[in-house]
């Protein structure tokens, strides 16, 4: 009987190396370093991930006194981040690799290939990719059991979600400790599966493009795009996500809406199958006690509830933030062209 491959046995983990100190990089590194791990920073030379070290650190006491960050967290960076000579003496002796360099097959090939390299056989790496498959970057990678993708989002000090990405090699030990050191850093992981854009990047990138299309169509503007998503559904999408939002507004009420819209548009926005077979069976959300969700029906009342106050709180909350900067001048060059 052979032996398990390290990564099948996953350690808690707290050494940490950072390989791409830069925008995405350096944010992760501060999350990770205030969560309570050692974390060490590399890049293509040692000055470079020295500079880095000093940027954290004092953009964490600007954080401060803005209050996005807690008091003593500059502190905390000084304690426990440090700069590596090389990557090869970042990532050795270290429980967890984060690879975040430039979002390009070849950068991102040869330095897993580098990292995989000198890290210990046990060392768990994670790749910080937008949309590479990660099937696709585990063969530059030494033991792929103990690879996965890692997808955080920007900023990554304030965006609660990351995209968890296993292969067919990666071990469920691996994944499970990655997903508990992202928990550790208040994070919110989800396990996706490994196709181009995940999840995040491909709903994102589909609205993306409608919204392009719309404009192109000369139906709004881009300010008035920007208003409708959001105050609308887009507003709501702080709280819940859309199959939570779809259940709770009916699916029938879905079903009926995308045959006006396939009536204009054609195919390109007619109900999905799986929705309308949904609907058929009798399955139209909240109101029927199940829809794509299976929440419970004690729970009903107090859902509903909890999304009037919390839908409340998050207009109150806007109320007191204020308009963001530049938004309204952008609106009124449109107005005025």
């Amino acid at each position: 009987m052979s032996e398990a491959h390290p990564a099948a046995v996953a350690s808690p983990i707290r050494r940490i190396a950072v390989v791409g100190s830069g925008y995405m990089g350096g944010g992760i590194a501060q999350v990770l370093a205030l969560s309570g791990a050692d974390v060490v920073l590399s890049d293509v030379d040692a000055a470079t991930a020295e500079a880095a070290r000093i940027r954290l650190i004092d953009q964490a006491r600007v954080f401060v006194e803005a209050g996005l960050f807690e008091a003593g967290s500059a502190e905390s960076l000084e304690a426990r981040l440090s700069a590596a000579e090389s990557i090869d003496e970042a990532v050795a002796g270290v429980d967890y690799v984060t690879e975040a360099v430039f979002e390009s097959r070849e950068v991102k090939k040869a330095a897993l290939e580098r990292i995989s390299a000198a890290a210990g056989p046990e060392t768990i790496i994670g790749t910080n990719t937008s949309a590479i498959p990660i099937s696709e970057l585990a063969e530059a990678v030494r033991f792929p059991e103990r690879f996965l993708g890692v997808h955080w989002m920007n900023p990554a000090p304030f965006i609660p979600g990351v995209e968890l990405i296993a292969t067919a090699h990666t071990t469920p030990a691996a994944v499970a400790a990655v997903e508990a050191m992202l928990i550790a850093a208040g994070k919110a992981p989800a396990q996706v599966a490994d196709t181009p854009g995940f999840v995040a990047n491909r709903l994102q990138f589909a609205l993306y493009k409608e919204a392009v299309r719309i404009l192109e169509e000369g139906l709004a503007t881009p300010s008035q795009i920007d208003t409708v998503v959001s105050n609308a559904f887009g507003f709501r999408l702080a709280l819940f996500g859309p199959f939570a939002i779809g259940d709770m507004a009916g699916l029938d009420v879905y079903a009926a809406s995308y045959e006006s819209l396939a009536a204009e548009y054609g195919e390109r926005l007619a109900a999905p199958e799986l929705l309308t077979s949904t609907v058929a069976a009798g399955d139209l959300g909240v109101k029927s006690g199940r829809g794509f969700l299976d929440i419970p029906a004690d729970q009903i009342p107090a859902l509903l509830a909890y999304r009037d106050s919390a839908y409340r709180s998050l207009s109150a909350l806007r109320r007191r933030l204020g308009a963001a900067p530049g938004l309204a001048e952008a609106a009124a060059k449109e107005t005025r062209a």
